[in-house]
């Protein structure tokens, strides 16, 4: 997940385009998923990822860039800990440059299955509007290193724009909807996530995070998406076992 070269600056007609809908992206990506794009092309990140919030807790993923920073926002999502978890908590960024040193130490789940993942440094920024719990939008290095001044403003900026993304689209819910398609698809694909995640833990007799890295394995190796391997083990096709096989 390494990158290089010149960083650009975050501009405020780029923000607009985003906010917009017309930034230049992937055939049927989302908002939420330009917004994330937008942020690994301006700051000295290789992800990012936006959870939805609520007074609740975390409510599901809205978008990851790839497959690394989609495997730590579900992870943080099952587990109920981690940077995203406490900024919402906290109302504040949590900020860890060195996750190796810090995030074992933090959270006991997740720390280590993160640096096992090969996280060098995640950076959460709280996503709400005044008192009222949106998201957190979390960004992701493949190796230690803090963020600059500048690049700690950039941050802070793409966490507003993030802001303004969920309230224009929860503006444009349908009626009858609790949410906009952009959030809500996104949501319940976590939660078939998060179930089948509680059940590899059973069925294998292993901890969450492991049982995590499990199923995104699997997705992997059958070169299938880990929602629909998440389906077939809720829907019990699916089965893992303590000696780490499974069988369909």
């Amino acid at each position: 997940m390494g990158r290089s070269g010149v960083q650009r600056s975050v501009t405020s007609a780029e923000l607009d385009l985003i906010l917009a809908g017309e930034h230049a992206g992937e055939p049927g990506e989302t908002l939420p998923q330009r917004l994330c794009v937008a942020c690994v092309r301006s700051l000295p990140v290789t992800g990012a990822g936006l959870t939805l919030m609520s007074a609740g807790g975390a409510e599901g993923v809205v978008a990851a860039t790839d497959g690394l920073a989609a495997t730590m926002e579900d992870l943080q999502f099952t587990l109920g800990e981690g940077p995203c978890m406490d900024a919402a908590r906290l109302s504040r960024p949590v900020l860890q440059p060195d996750l190796s040193r810090t995030g074992p130490v933090r959270w006991a789940g997740f720390g280590a299955a993160a640096v096992e993942a090969g996280v060098g440094a995640i950076f959460a920024f709280p996503v709400q509007a005044g008192g009222i719990r949106l998201g957190v939008l979390d960004l992701y290095r493949d190796v230690p290193g803090t963020l600059d001044p500048d690049d700690l403003h950039r941050a802070l900026v793409f966490a507003d724009a993030a802001t303004a993304v969920l309230l224009h689209l929860q503006q444009r819910t349908p009626a009858g909807a609790e949410l906009h398609p952009d959030l809500a698809g996104p949501t319940s694909r976590s939660v078939v996530v998060h179930q089948a995640t509680g059940m590899i833990a059973v069925q294998a007799s292993v901890g969450l995070a492991e049982a995590l890295l499990m199923l995104r394995a699997r997705a992997y190796s059958s070169n299938r998406p880990v929602q629909d391997v998440a389906r077939a083990v809720v829907t019990r096709a699916l089965h893992f076992s303590p000696e780490g096989g499974h069988h369909e």
